[in-house]
């Protein structure tokens, strides 16, 4: 049943990524992409706030929104939660290893992808 959560969830966030994208806008900087991936932080820091102030939110709940609406309509909202919680905990080094890690390999990935894809 965990599954049926998560999968709406991530057909509604994809659907709200989808939508924004759709805005007209005439810049050269990716602004929609960045409003929804700071929207996207912003969804689950409330939610996991929610969550750790009330024990009383379903299991379900938590997946539909933070796994399912956040993973679906962006994945940079749990690497947020994540490097924030590292930080929350005093992890500064680890914290900042997984930002630069995660930035860098990310933008490492694109270019391999692109380069792969020329072999096609």
């Amino acid at each position: 049943m965990s599954f049926l959560y998560v999968a709406l969830g991530g057909a509604i966030g994809a659907m709200g990524r989808y939508a924004i994208s759709l805005i007209p806008v005439k810049t050269d900087f990716p602004v929609l992409t960045l409003l929804t991936n700071i929207a996207g932080a912003v969804i689950i820091g409330f939610i996991a706030g929610i969550v750790s102030e009330k024990n009383d939110i379903s299991a379900n709940a938590v997946l539909f929104w933070k796994t399912g609406i956040c993973g679906g309509f962006t994945t940079f909202s749990t690497f947020s939660l994540e490097a924030f919680t590292m930080f929350e905990n005093k992890s500064f080094l680890s914290g900042g290893f997984y930002i630069i890690l995660s930035i860098a390999g990310c933008i490492i990935g694109v270019w391999s992808g692109r380069k792969l894809s020329m072999l096609m």
